[in-house]
């Protein structure tokens, strides 16, 4: 795969004989930018359509002994060709060449180089003055974070030089350009880039998945910003929880006193159910003093009332047998009492009393017809 880097010229002058003569950076390590077409024309990897991909270069493929080799010797041509440069196409593409003394110059590589075309020199003059290096390189498709914490996409590995281009604009900053700090010679104009004695370098980084290019100082505004957006999404995150915690319990509340008052609404009995259990109760307590005189029905239950009256013959019984015990004794004992009242004419038994009249009316009876 063959791609193309952007560097700067440094401390050129010119020979006796026209030709302009530099030590310069070419290439550097760290992340660079390229399109999915560059890194993935065929989309093998499916990322041809990205519009950026991040592609790191650590210092042990930049550095490496055959990688700065490769660099020597190449052919420098005025923007990059459509083809790679070879023996078959140098002299139409070549308008200087680079040396052999390949060095290391903190995170780039340093090159020594001669232009030799007068329109390619005279551009320089003109302010044309950025490199770019053409080589071939393997892309990793690995995704990572470099050292320094940047995100990358892929990894370059395996580099090559094929030759090096000057550019107007090139993708490894205006540090790889024709001219350092020193500055151009006396009778060539300065770059553009300079105002007054401070040279403007620019870095590219990437705001919201787009390349900018800025100063240090944009850098750290925009850095500063991306603090500000950070804490301000948290705390909105944070807010927001909490508010749909306390929605959600006021919820569970809610529904919880919802079943409270359900509850409570089918412990309370309307007027007609109130009656038919004071009817019942009464109607037990008659019959249970008919059968036995004694028995203590305050304060008892229907049930407990009946269980005394059966006796212990239906102690362990459950509460069906003993309804279907009840209702076998107290008929036979309300059919017994008052054929017994109307045969023998028993007066012991009180008629005058509220409770002898109950007695017949629970049995059936017009206590004033028998009397």
């Amino acid at each position: 795969m063959q791609l193309f880097d952007a560097v700067t010229l440094g401390e050129p002058r010119l020979t006796r004989d026209g030709y302009l003569v530099a030590d310069a950076k070419i290439a550097r390590t760290g992340i660079q930018l390229y399109s999915g077409k560059e890194v993935d024309p065929e989309n093998k990897q499916g990322v041809r359509d990205r519009a950026v991909i991040r592609v790191y270069r650590p210092e042990s493929e930049v550095f490496a002994t055959d990688a700065m080799a490769s660099f020597a010797h190449k052919p420098i041509t005025d923007d990059h060709p459509s083809e790679a440069v070879s023996s078959k196409n140098w002299k139409a593409h070549s308008v200087g060449m680079t040396g052999n003394e390949i060095a290391r110059d903190g995170a780039f590589i340093r090159v020594p180089m001669v232009v030799m075309d007068a329109a390619t020199i005279q551009n320089w003059k003109d302010g044309k003055r950025e490199l770019s290096c053409g080589y071939e390189s393997q892309i990793v498709f690995d995704a990572g974070t470099t050292p320094e914490g940047e995100a990358y996409d892929a990894i370059q590995t395996n580099i090559r030089g094929n030759h090096l281009a000057i550019v107007g604009r090139g993708r490894a900053g205006s540090e790889c350009r024709i001219g350092d700090h020193q500055g151009a010679p006396a009778d060539i104009s300065p770059p553009p880039s300079i105002q007054g004695d401070r040279h403007m370098a620019l870095k590219t980084i990437i705001v919201d998945g787009l390349p900018v290019e800025t100063t240090d100082a944009g850098e750290a505004a925009v850095n500063k910003l991306r603090g500000l957006l950070s804490t301000a999404d948290t705390a909105l995150t944070t807010a927001n929880t909490t508010h749909a915690k306390a929605i959600a319990d006021k919820d569970a509340e809610l529904a919880n006193k919802d079943g409270e008052i359900e509850e409570l609404k089918k412990k309370v009995l309307d007027d007609a159910a109130l009656d038919a259990l004071v009817a019942d109760r009464a109607a037990v307590v008659t019959k249970a003093k008919a059968l036995d005189a004694n028995v203590v029905t305050d304060g008892k239950s229907i049930a407990d009332i009946k269980r005394a009256v059966l006796g212990d013959s239906v102690k362990d019984k459950s509460e069906a047998y003993i309804d279907a015990a009840w209702d076998m004794k107290t008929a036979d004992t309300a059919d017994n009492t008052v054929r017994d009242a109307i045969r023998t004419q028993d007066h012991s038994i009180n008629t005058n009393d509220a409770w002898g009249d109950t007695v017949f009316a629970s049995a059936g009876v017009n206590l004033k017809k028998a009397r």
